[in-house]
């Protein structure tokens, strides 16, 4: 029998194509949701997205998610979530500034069945509108 340090050294794994290897910290307090929700906001068709900077100093970009009780039971919730962290992964992980916090906040029946093309559109248009005129 081989020892632990040495076994399954003959293979590397690698990140999957189409996702960057950056990662998003996800909020945890709610001061840090309101304190997005009083800067920069962009509606679009399928969603909204707050957007503020910290200035702290810190290169680590942050994002939330809120699916209210007016989106529906637990499972249109959970589903408008799971589709916003999905255009989380696409989207922002590629473009999101360091230093950032996003919200992205469900609205009622269009996070849900709008189709997923449309939503990761209107992010990307929301992340330029946000940042539109800042370095």
């Amino acid at each position: 029998m081989t020892p632990p340090e040495t076994q399954g050294q003959g293979i590397l794994a690698e990140a999957p194509n189409g996702f960057p290897a950056v990662s998003l910290c996800v909020m945890q307090k709610r001061a840090d949701y309101l304190k997005a929700a009083s800067a920069r906001r962009q509606g679009t068709g399928g969603f909204l997205l707050q957007a503020r900077d910290r200035a702290d100093g810190d290169p680590l970009s942050r994002i939330g998610f809120t699916a209210s009780k007016k989106i529906g039971n637990a499972v249109l919730r959970n589903r408008a979530k799971r589709r916003l962290r999905a255009l989380a992964r696409e989207v922002l992980g590629p473009r999101a500034r360091p230093g950032w916090d996003y919200v992205l906040v469900a609205r009622p029946e269009a996070t849900v069945s709008r189709p997923y093309t449309d939503l990761r559109a209107d992010l990307e248009q929301a992340l330029l509108s946000v940042h539109r005129g800042r370095a």
